[in-house]
């Protein structure tokens, strides 16, 4: 069957792979297994349940929750009906959600707990068109959702096929508002075609078939996720939904899937876990370990470092890789690694443990994927995140702007024209605000954020995030960001990584109880500098980081120095840092 609609990709699994586990979570410490037909038939009763409650084609159904088979089930029944899914970030702040709410007009919000719910009740009386909470979970005084889809019994399959034919593939499908580092949220319409076309184009670049499973734990909110749970399901992935960000080791070792999606800083987290085991070892095993380190920072593609090297690197394999592997189930065949600019150095180690990591990019505007690695055709290059998808389009302005065109490009800005005009052209190329370059004519490599790009006083520009990325590979650092625009040099604000440093302060009889302590330690921030110093070695004088201060806790989501997409708000770090700011230019 063609695939023209999100929705039809189920019913294609149906036809083509029917699945008894299509999707997965855990109940009660046991994992509980939704077939197919299942997935298609709640999602169906949904679908009557809003036809039930007054719901017409276009209105607005948002889901907030994390991810499980719920999600999956409410999005195809939302669209199904002809409404229009506004998933939204859990951790996003109220005012946020206010603004989402009333932009879109949301009629019905699903949340899966408690404490979703009291967050949508505290705006609640501030959203006119809102009339309907449904939970997941089931909550006292709420709509719990087997209760919801009772309420459609008495509307015919008619009604809903009749909708369903009335959907074309250039038709709205969701809107997914980006909060961006500054502003309000920006509601990005994506068709179903946009998305539809995404999974496509990113079939080729992954190797799973309809006998592999799949861990599901970055936010369905985001489109990364969402397109390629989508694209698990036209493959006839199994798909496994973590438990919480806190159990994804131990979920994926009991799964053991042959491929799961991640962003660079989880990557990070995964080989600071790796080192920090290697580092209690011993003796003659210690030195194998980072002898096998150092064999995998030199691994190129294909063999290209010849023979010698092949036996090394098959003994660190045999050695210390394997257990690498078993740590994340044993049988992982890609990692594919989005949302930020992963390492080039850790994209070579996990590539050499045989843990293949496949880096992308794109983003929410461009539904999202424009360009992955794969190892297809001599596709892979480390420090690009490979060629662009077939049927899109990428060209590099006289700036340095990327530009993109395709299917995949968004509709728009949702009741935003004036945005959709300032990064859509009139031949219809997208301006995706990076910087990039081709390497060899074919391979994207991404340089930086045009916005991001800053000048000194003495009238040279700096590109932080290459430099950022090129420091986070120290074992002292965990966050870092470069500051010095209008200033006399660059200094950075750095969050050190604390688990390490508090070892390293301990072996060297420093005692700390607090992170607060640890960051106004001297001997610390002395050490660090000279990691610093270290790879100031690879910039020029004028980029060299002069100096720096440290930060006693960690920038996240929730303390709101990071986008949901775990981007840095570099103003308002500099606003809540501005004492250590001051202190470096005093």
């Amino acid at each position: 069957m063609e695939i023209k609609r999100l929705f039809d990709i189920p019913y294609y699994q149906l036809e083509k792979f029917p699945k008894e586990d299509s999707l997965t979570a855990k109940v009660n410490g046991t994992w509980v297994k939704t077939s197919t037909k299942q997935f298609i038939d709640k999602g169906y009763q949904i679908s009557k349940a809003l036809v039930a409650m007054g719901l017409n084609e276009g209105d607005k159904v948002a889901i907030i929750s994390n991810n499980r088979p719920e999600w999956n089930i409410a999005d195809i029944g939302i669209m199904m009906a002809g409404c229009i899914n506004v998933p939204i970030y859990p951790t996003i702040s109220a005012k946020d959600y206010a603004f989402i709410f009333n932009d879109s007009q949301v009629k019905v919000c699903f949340v899966s707990d408690a404490d979703l719910l009291a967050k949508v009740n505290e705006i609640k009386e501030s959203v006119s068109t809102l009339t309907h909470v449904v939970s997941f979970n089931k909550i006292e005084e709420t709509e719990h959702l087997d209760d919801f889809i009772s309420r459609g019994k008495d509307i015919s399959d008619d009604e809903i096929e009749r909708r369903k034919s009335n959907i074309k593939a250039e038709d709205l499908a969701t809107l997914i508002y980006t909060s961006g580092t500054t502003g309000n949220p920006k509601g990005v319409m994506l068709s179903h075609d946009n998305i539809v076309s995404n999974v496509y184009g990113s079939r080729k670049r992954l190797p799973v078939d309809q006998y592999s499973k799949a861990v599901s734990f970055l936010p369905l909110c985001h489109i990364y996720e969402r397109m390629v749970v989508y694209l698990f399901m036209y493959t006839g992935v199994s798909i496994y939904y973590a438990e919480s960000m806190d159990t994804i080791g131990d979920n994926i070792r009991e799964v053991q899937p042959q491929v799961f999606t991640a962003v660079p800083r989880l990557l990070e987290k995964v080989y600071d876990r790796i080192i920090a085991k290697g580092t209690e070892l011993t003796g003659i095993k210690k030195k194998l370990f980072f002898w096998a380190v150092e064999v995998a920072e030199e691994w190129e593609p294909y063999g290209a470092n010849g023979a010698f090297y092949g036996l090394k690197h098959k003994i660190a394999d045999k050695l210390i890789f394997s257990k690498w592997r078993e740590a994340l189930g044993g049988n992982v065949k890609a990692v594919a690694s989005g949302s930020a600019a992963l390492q080039p150095r850790l994209a070579r180690i996990f590539n050499a443990a045989g843990i293949p990591v496949l880096e992308g990019y794109g983003l929410t505007e461009t539904s999202p994927v424009a360009a992955v690695n794969s190892f297809d055709n001599r596709g892979f290059m480390i420090g690009t995140v490979g060629r662009p998808l077939d049927k899109v389009e990428i060209k590099i302005a006289e700036d340095g702007e990327i530009l993109i065109k395709g299917p995949n490009v968004m509709m728009g800005y949702y009741n935003r024209p004036d945005l959709t005009a300032e990064v859509m052209d009139s031949e219809g190329w997208f301006h995706t605000g990076d910087i990039g370059m081709f390497v060899d004519g074919e391979y994207l490599k991404i340089t930086d954020r045009k916005k991001e790009i800053f000048k000194t006083s003495g009238g040279k520009y700096i590109a932080p995030q290459p430099m950022e990325n090129k420091f986070k590979a120290s074992r002292f650092i965990d966050q870092i960001m470069v500051i010095g625009e209008n200033q006399k040099h660059p200094a950075a604000l750095i969050v050190p990584e604390f688990i390490f440093c508090k070892d390293w302060c301990k072996r060297k009889g420093l005692n700390f109880s607090t992170n607060q302590e640890l960051a106004e330690s001297p001997e610390l921030k002395e050490r660090i500098w000279e990691e610093i110093a270290e790879f100031n070695k690879d910039f020029g004088n004028f980029e060299q980081i002069k100096k720096i201060e440290l930060c006693s806790t960690p920038w996240t989501i929730e303390t709101e120095e990071l986008t949901p997409s775990l981007k840095l708000k570099r103003k308002i770090i500099l606003k809540k840092y501005s004492h250590l700011v001051d202190a470096i230019y005093r």
